[in-house]
């Protein structure tokens, strides 16, 4: 039908609205709501729904603007519903502007929304809250045996999250990604980076923004692979990693001089180990929100850049996004209105100590989602570290933001009020350091973060994640399996973990060291590789602190020896590794992938949430539990697999068990592939 086609449903029913195709796109309007589904990519489609008008343009969002291949809809349209097609999938709309979303191969029914109750409201409920935006509520039907997967990085060590109730706000090692991915052979972004929450109970799912204008989603049908191809080309891949960051990183909390940092990268050389990255961590400033090394305790970091570089060493230096009222900055920001604001009270979002101070003092966050707050501190962190040093490399620290109290309805941003763009933050913060060094001729493969916190599309700025401030014990190494694995399929695919946890371990006590080994062996077959924490014996959080020794050597001879062994694996697996990335930045595959993502058609690969494949090849298996010698691994149906240590050889679709002595992580290499393990 042509642009202006229309069919004016029965007036006889309240509910019965109007279809009518809009150049490609169908639209249903009825009381007083419009829903407006597109194409949006290959083989997917955005919909979007308001209340009281047309769908509204450029809110905030993950969706590129326009997909470069923007897949031809096709719109159908009789009296009772109206269809759009887009390659794969099929979005079938009823009367009352119910939705449905097909297979468009054989019609069966991938996704449906569902009505609260038979009479009110529907499965979309707007509830308002003042100034034209609603508490938004979509709905849909859940189905039995189905499996969900993703939403970026959570602590509660599900791998499969049916079931669960997550909170959609960003704090210390909880990362909000709204998208999901279904055994039933979709996945949906829930494109709004409102504050919220998602319910995927058994009896429904309901998606809720605690205030925003619109209700904003993108789905596509597929296998996880197919559907990890799609997401990530609407929203985003990550440029080529820099081929030093797939070596091994060091550091801790923290070095405190020079000094001290550059005496850990000579004996890393010394002994003959690699070394790739060392970071400067925080409090190297001279006052938070300055951006820049404090003399007194880096005299000179010219030299100490140019030291680490003949030691073929990379410098990554911690730049927190909060200012201290001690800062020079701070009085030029506030007044040209670059701080995050606030709707009642003092601009002020988090207590810190700073230098100079006996008592934590009231800091401001820049507002990383106003042009100019980003230019600001992107000129300052290039006038500081960039020009006087070639410094590129940088740890983006507290960037949830690391709010105290968390009250995002209290906050003001440039993009919107905190309760409708608040998960924006992490994103926009990466991009501002991927624009700046891009504009200052730093080459896309040039760009990495290291990053606390992200949000959908924060992979297309070069940012990598690491899982936060956590425990370490075996049990939180143990949740860390799943929570890379729900990473890896939010589009996220440089991830890594503080290797041995963050907060405490011992380097002299045994049970500790045990842990440590094995949580080493997992870092050297994650996406990245970097050994951190904040060892015993601890000190108060102030600008003097520091903790433990956390060296490879700090851990005792028997365990150094293990830990030297696994640098050795990751330096001969480098290449293997940026092979990998070169196909997260190609086709959006990531490195870390679940059993599933290579076999979905074994029922058991589905539910295997302690072993991955890394890249297509090598299935890694860590032990997760004190005292473990011997391991059980599932090994998937449709592959041969070949343990690389010993060399026998298995056929897929079974458990096997073997041995896992402290010195060893069951690998299993598939269908003959010839990886330099064992050396």
């Amino acid at each position: 039908m042509n642009d202006s086609s229309s069919v004016s449903l029965a007036q006889s029913s309240p509910t019965v609205g109007t279809f009518s195709d809009s150049a490609g796109a169908l639209e249903w309007s009825g009381r007083q709501e419009t829903l407006r589904v597109e194409p949006w990519g290959p083989d997917g489609l955005r919909v979007r729904a308001r209340l009281g008008g047309p769908v509204l343009e450029g809110l905030p969002g993950a969706l590129a603007e326009s997909p470069e291949e923007a897949g031809p809809g096709v719109v159908g349209i009789s009296d009772r519903v109206a269809t759009l097609t887009c390659g794969a999938i099929t979005a079938e709309v009823s009367a009352e502007g119910q939705v449905r979303f097909l297979r468009t191969e054989d019609g069966g029914e991938l996704l449906a929304e569902e009505r609260a109750h038979f009479w009110w409201p529907g499965p979309r409920l707007y509830t308002p809250t003042g100034n034209g935006h609603h508490r938004l509520e979509q709905r849909f039907a859940a189905y039995p045996g189905e499996r969900l997967y993703g939403l970026g990085q959570h602590q509660h060590g599900l791998f499969d999250q049916k079931g669960a109730v997550i909170d959609l706000v960003q704090r210390n090692a909880e990362v909000t990604i709204p998208v999901l991915t279904s055994s039933r052979g979709y996945t949906l972004l829930w494109n709004n980076p409102a504050i919220g929450r998602v319910e995927l109970a058994h009896n429904g799912t309901r998606w809720v923004a605690d205030s925003a204008r619109q209700i904003d989603y993108w789905i596509t049908a597929g296998t996880p692979a197919q559907a990890q191809r799609r997401y990530t080309a609407v929203t985003g891949r990550s440029p080529m990693l820099p081929e030093w960051a797939a070596g091994f990183w060091q550091c801790k909390l923290r070095y405190r001089t020079q000094e001290e940092l550059l005496g850990v990268a000579r004996e890393y050389k010394r002994r003959g180990l690699p070394l790739s990255a060392i970071v400067c961590d925080f409090f190297h400033w001279t006052h938070l929100g300055e951006w820049k090394f404090d003399p007194a305790e880096w005299p000179d970091p010219a030299a100490m850049v140019r030291e680490l570089s003949e030691l073929g060493v990379q410098l990554v230096v911690s730049v927190w996004p909060s200012v201290s009222p001690l800062s020079e900055n701070h009085a030029p920001m506030e007044q040209r209105g670059l701080f995050i604001g606030t709707e009642y009270g003092p601009m002020a979002h988090a207590d810190w100590p700073d230098k100079e101070v006996a008592e934590p003092v009231q800091v401001a966050f820049y507002d990383a989602t106003n042009p100019a707050a980003r230019d600001f501190v992107w000129s300052r962190v290039r006038e500081n570290y960039l020009e006087p040093y070639g410094i590129t490399a940088f740890w983006l620290d507290a960037c949830e933001p690391e709010l105290k109290p968390g009250f995002a309805a209290n906050l003001r941003y440039h993009a919107g009020p905190g309760l409708e763009v608040g998960n924006l933050y992490p994103r926009e913060n990466a991009r501002a350091f991927d624009e700046g060094l891009r504009a200052a001729g730093v080459a896309a493969d040039g760009v990495i973060t290291l990053n606390r916190s992200a949000w959908a599309g924060s992979q297309r700025h070069g940012a990598a994640l690491w899982s936060g401030d956590i425990g370490t014990d075996f049990a939180t190494l143990r949740r860390q399996i799943a929570a890379g694995l729900n990473t890896a399929l939010s589009g996220i695919p440089w991830w890594n973990t503080d290797i041995g946890g963050f907060h405490g371990g011992a380097p002299d006590d045994p049970e500790y060291r045990e842990v440590l080994v094995r949580w080493f062996q997992f870092g050297a077959l994650s996406p990245l590789m970097r050994l951190h924490g904040f060892r015993e014996p601890g000190m108060p959080l102030g600008p003097g602190m520091t903790g433990g020794p956390n060296e490879v050597w700090s851990f005792g001879a028997e365990a150094g020896r293990v830990l030297e062994w696994y640098l050795g694996l990751r330096e001969r697996l480098r290449p293997y590794v940026l092979a990998q990335m070169r196909t997260a930045h190609e086709e959006g595959l990531p490195p870390m992938r679940p059993l599933f993502l290579e076999f979905p058609g074994d029922p058991e690969a589905w539910d295997v949430a302690d072993a991955y494949l890394f890249g297509p090849d090598l299935l890694v298996a860590p032990v997760l539990e004190a005292g473990a010698r011997e391991r059980s691994v599932y090994l998937p149906a449709g592959a041969r697999w070949t343990d690389a240590w010993t060399g026998a050889a298995y056929a897929g679709g079974a458990r096997v068990v073997v041995p896992a002595p402290l010195d060893r992580i069951p690998l299993f290499l598939r269908d003959g592939a010839r990886l330099p393990v064992t050396g």
